[in-house]
């Protein structure tokens, strides 16, 4: 969900990096990397061993791609997990896996202490979102980063991120990162639920954000919220007075969703948000934790979407 005020460009960031992932500490020719998408189709979550096993390994892939080439530069993970026809929706990177191999090898000789620091991951059909804090130099605050990937045949076919700078004060008193409600972990709950709370979000995100009505939040929202967008203050209360303003001040924003991730407790709505027609807009993902029927927690990543890019496949 977008801040009280309208984000600031991200700085600038190593063009090299901004290719595949949205790091704040790189070199200064590029902006950082947004997310893009197909239109939404819907996959079926199967049930079973057998989805759960696959589910399982497509997180695996994502996480092992994702720190063996920012973290290693390891161009052999590449080969083994990523189609050559690679579709890319970063709109500072051309197609293609050669691409990607070409930028773990720059970000890993200039950053060797370059860190994909994982929070969450979450697999639903042949999504992958993983939810981290990308630091390129020790000692930076970094970057929030959510990758998502698409899967076809066991290998990643797909991409899309989103990359925010990480704030030095938070209007709430979190980070970006941490888990608050309980229990304090960063696993997905049990599989069972993901329908369920799926469709909770979906019908929240439509009343609260698509159609602007501020009573889906005494609907849908929990007595113990947690907030993590930094210029939202915490509490059901924060976000009333959050989002009230925000629609005040752009009461023309449009919000579509693209497409959404659940699985356990957590649930993902990638979006795009336009503040008043003509605009470019943001794009944004939204991360929903829902215990007990009631959103809890929520975390997001905010990017502006830019005027220029280098394929042809769209943002969303």
């Amino acid at each position: 969900m977008p801040p009280t005020t309208p984000v600031r460009p991200v700085r600038p960031v190593r063009r090299a990096l901004a290719a595949f992932v949205a790091s704040a500490a790189l070199l200064g020719a590029a902006a950082v990397p947004a997310l893009a998408s197909v239109p939404v189709t819907h996959v079926p979550v199967l049930s079973g061993y057998e989805d759960s096993a696959r589910l399982g390994y497509q997180k695996a892939v994502a996480v092992r791609v994702l720190k063996g080439v920012f973290e290693q530069g390891d161009t052999g993970v590449v080969d083994r997990y990523v189609r050559p026809d690679y579709i890319q929706h970063n709109p500072l990177a051309p197609d293609g896996a050669e691409t990607l191999k070409n930028l773990g090898k720059a970000v890993h000789q200039q950053f060797p202490d370059f860190a994909y620091d994982i929070k969450r991951v979450i697999s639903e059909g042949d999504l992958v979102l993983v939810h981290s804090n990308v630091v390129a130099t020790p000692g930076a605050r970094g970057q929030a980063v959510v990758d998502i990937f698409r899967f076809q045949g066991g290998k990643i076919a797909e991409h899309w991120d989103v990359g925010q700078d990480v704030p030095a004060t938070s209007a709430n008193g979190n980070d970006m990162f941490s888990t608050e409600s309980w229990p304090r972990t960063e696993r997905p709950g049990p599989g069972w639920l993901t329908a369920y709370n799926k469709k909770l979000v979906v019908e929240a995100f439509d009343q609260l954000l698509v159609r602007k009505d501020l009573s889906a939040i005494d609907r849908y929202w929990g007595p113990e919220y947690h907030q993590h967008n930094p210029n939202i203050a915490d509490g059901v209360e924060g976000v009333k007075s959050g989002l009230g303003g925000y629609f005040a001040a752009f009461p023309q924003l449009k919000v579509t969703p693209k497409r959404v991730i659940a699985e356990g407790d957590l649930v993902a709505v990638h979006s795009h948000y336009v503040n008043a027609p003509g605009e470019r807009g943001q794009a944004i993902v939204d991360l929903f934790r829902v215990r007990g029927g009631k959103i809890v927690e929520h975390w997001d990543v905010i990017q502006d979407v830019p005027a220029t890019s280098a394929n042809d496949n769209g943002m969303f």
